[in-house]
């Protein structure tokens, strides 16, 4: 028979690095839902900070290492799975001779405007000074984590004011509304680019 009391014992006790392994997978909306959690008083700011910016940089140099790898065949052979076209790539690609922190920068504090995979996986093809690429994405991260936690903050702050039958239906909206706001954004500047 599972004992629940020891398993969110061991879920606690790991928390951090639970939280440096969600925000690989998909970093913003685990950084405003843990900003969420952070004003909830579930987590500590610094520990909190660093696994979210440890998890998110980690990522990127995974996506870094596809394109410096995997270069041009991997986006004509995997590319539709992450809406990636060999166009896009090749249009970031040739804008790194000239603009590389630039372009590294903004697109960590921006999401990309909605390429920010393509703009990682082409810093790689492009070859990018790794030690360059991560720096540059380091100083970005710094902003991009307190940013979406201090919105998640914002939303905690909302919802210990709100009425306790609600508080549940509040989080699943909380967690929806930024994703969509995320998705979005994403799709918008996307479609944007092709006019």
């Amino acid at each position: 028979m599972l004992n629940l009391s020891l398993i969110l014992d061991q879920i606690s006790y790991y928390k951090y690095l639970l939280v440096f392994l969600f925000s690989i997978i998909e970093g913003p909306v685990v950084m405003t839902f843990c900003g969420f959690l952070w004003r909830n008083e579930y987590f500590n700011f610094l520990p909190l900070y660093l696994a979210l910016m440890a998890g998110d940089l980690t990522a990127d140099a995974l996506w870094y290492s596809v394109g410096y790898f995997g270069g041009i065949k991997f986006i004509e052979k995997y590319g539709k799975f992450f809406n990636i076209s060999e166009e896009k790539v090749l249009k970031f690609k040739n804008s790194f001779h000239n603009h590389q922190t630039k372009i590294l920068f903004l697109s960590k504090i921006t999401m990309g405007f909605g390429f920010a995979l393509v703009v990682l996986i082409a810093a790689g093809i492009s070859k990018v000074p790794f030690k360059k690429y991560i720096t540059i994405n380091f100083f970005g991260q710094i902003i991009w984590t307190l940013l979406l936690m201090f919105l998640g903050y914002f939303f905690g702050s909302i919802y210990l004011i709100i009425d306790k039958g609600l508080k549940i239906g509040f989080i699943i909206f909380m967690v929806l509304f930024v994703m969509f706001l995320m998705y979005g954004f994403n799709k918008y500047m996307q479609s944007k680019s092709k006019i």
